[in-house]
């Protein structure tokens, strides 16, 4: 039965490939107008952290038995229209203390200073306790427009290096297109799920690029310059080795998220696995369907001239 399944989805796979470049190109448009209609609405495309944004960072180490959700909602209903997040700090399993965030710019010092003293009040602990770390928001700014510029150049060389590999401007710019709908797609489920991100979650970003580019190359380099069999064979050989590939990093993936208990980590984990999700799609529906397209229509007028060839010998 499940021989049967697999070869009905194979036979669809096959035969309807330029229907389901519909679903792909869907997601995008949609993606794309998740971030347009966040933009318009709020001035940013995503949700930034404190360390993207700029804020104050409160580190108490040796404070155990908080009730957090209490601790926020104190600090919300005195500082009502910030940003506050607080998450424990743990050690082997056990409770080691907290770390507040909060989008207090330490420019407004009046501000600050009565957040510090609300902080130590709640707690019942003074300065030496705690360890403070204060981004400016124009530090902040400045570190997400170099990193927006670091990941176009990350964008524009990949191209390149692409290009003079296959020398071919159709699978270089499937493969880059197939890397930007990954990118802009976990974008905007990052957005719906309301992941404030953070410098953690820029560098998920950047190594989703690479996770992405990794199975488009494997697909490029099995479809353009492996000889034997037809299109559909050797996208079916790429496939059996990218989806492994994919398999065994989802499955570390999960086992991070599963026995981590680092925020960082797990916002980490959370977008690799949301992007490589996407990238089954991207690739395998997305970019196989592009090549193949290109490659049936390179191949079309040498297989009307063999035709012709073959019908003259005849005659």
């Amino acid at each position: 039965m499940e021989d049967k399944k697999e070869w009905l989805f194979m036979k669809v796979y096959d035969k309807q490939y330029k229907k389901l470049l519909i679903i792909p190109f869907v997601l995008l448009f949609i993606a794309l107008v998740l971030i347009f209609y966040k933009y318009s609405t709020t001035g940013e495309f995503i949700e930034k952290g404190i360390s993207l944004k700029g804020g104050t960072t409160i580190t108490i180490p040796m404070v155990k038995g908080v009730n957090i959700e209490e601790l926020r909602a104190s600090l919300l209903s005195s500082f009502p229209g910030r940003d506050i997040n607080i998450r424990e700090l743990s050690r082997i399993g056990q409770s080691s203390g907290i770390i507040i965030e909060a989008d207090v710019d330490p420019e407004e010092t009046d501000e600050l200073s009565s957040f510090l003293e609300k902080v130590e009040r709640e707690l019942s602990i003074k300065k030496d306790d705690y360890s403070i770390e204060i981004i400016g928001s124009s530090l902040g700014e400045s570190f997400f427009r170099e990193t927006i510029v670091a990941i176009s150049i990350a964008f524009l060389f990949m191209g390149i290096v692409v290009f003079i590999y296959f020398r071919s401007f159709v699978p270089s710019i499937a493969v880059i297109l197939s890397a930007f709908s990954d990118i802009i797609e976990t974008l905007a489920i990052v957005n719906l799920l309301e992941i404030k991100l953070s410098t953690a979650g820029i560098a998920a970003f950047l190594m989703l690029i690479g996770y992405s580019v990794d199975t488009d190359i494997l697909l490029s380099t099995r479809v353009l310059k492996v000889t034997e069999g037809t299109v559909f064979e050797k996208i079916k050989g790429a496939m059996r080795t990218g989806l492994m590939m994919s398999g065994t990093t989802i499955v570390a993936i999960l086992t991070a998220l599963i026995f981590t208990q680092s925020e960082v980590i797990r916002q980490i984990m959370i977008i690799l696995l949301i992007g490589l999700g996407i990238d089954l799609i991207n690739t395998w529906i997305q970019n196989a369907g592009l090549l193949r397209l290109y490659v049936e229509r390179k191949q079309k007028p040498y297989e009307e001239k063999s035709g012709n060839d073959v019908e003259g010998e005849y005659e």
